[in-house]
């Protein structure tokens, strides 16, 4: 098991160095792997990013600091958390702060419709958002509040049978 991790460890710095190896030693020291931050500009160029609607708020969730920059440190826990090994309920936290778009600990309608306007590349019209989101807050908003809180999302998440399928990254 220790010797997975490491391995998981080493391809996942090799992938952090190819972002700029300009900036990223070969040999990093412990301190430099919370300090040399990659800025999120670079990292939203990866590939496995580079066309998610929500690649600036996926790196803002992870960035020690809520920057987007991440450090050594912060992009071992984002492939950590997106990798297939990561438990269901590990992912549906990230998840359900990556959509909490102003970090107040609950979905709300605005987050709802930034959400669906990101997700649709603002292709429908406010109507069909608002729509939308009227449906999603129906559906999932198990105490009736108005907005999601982390219990009432994770409820929906587990009866979605793709979830941990889609939500990872392969290194």
């Amino acid at each position: 098991m220790a010797r997975n991790r490491w391995s998981h460890q080493i391809r996942v710095f090799k992938r952090f160095r190819e972002v700029n190896p300009d900036l990223i030693p070969k040999r990093m020291t412990e301190n430099q792997a919370h300090t040399i931050a990659v800025p999120v500009e670079e990292i939203e160029k990866l590939p496995e990013l580079k066309e998610n609607p929500f690649k600036r708020r996926i790196c803002q969730v992870f960035s020690h600091d809520g920057s987007g920059n991440l450090t050594f440190e912060d992009f071992l826990d984002m492939m950590s958390v997106f990798s297939e090994a990561a438990p269901r309920d590990i992912k549906a936290w990230y998840a359900f702060r990556i959509y909490d778009l102003d970090d107040d600990m609950y979905i709300g309608r605005e987050d709802l419709l930034e959400a669906t306007r990101l997700l649709t590349k603002g292709e429908l019209h406010a109507q069909e958002r608002e729509e939308i989101v009227a449906s999603v807050l129906d559906e999932a908003d198990v105490d009736g509040d108005g907005r999601l809180s982390f219990m009432d999302f994770e409820h929906v998440v587990v009866r979605a049978p793709d979830f941990l399928s889609t939500f990872h990254i392969r290194v």
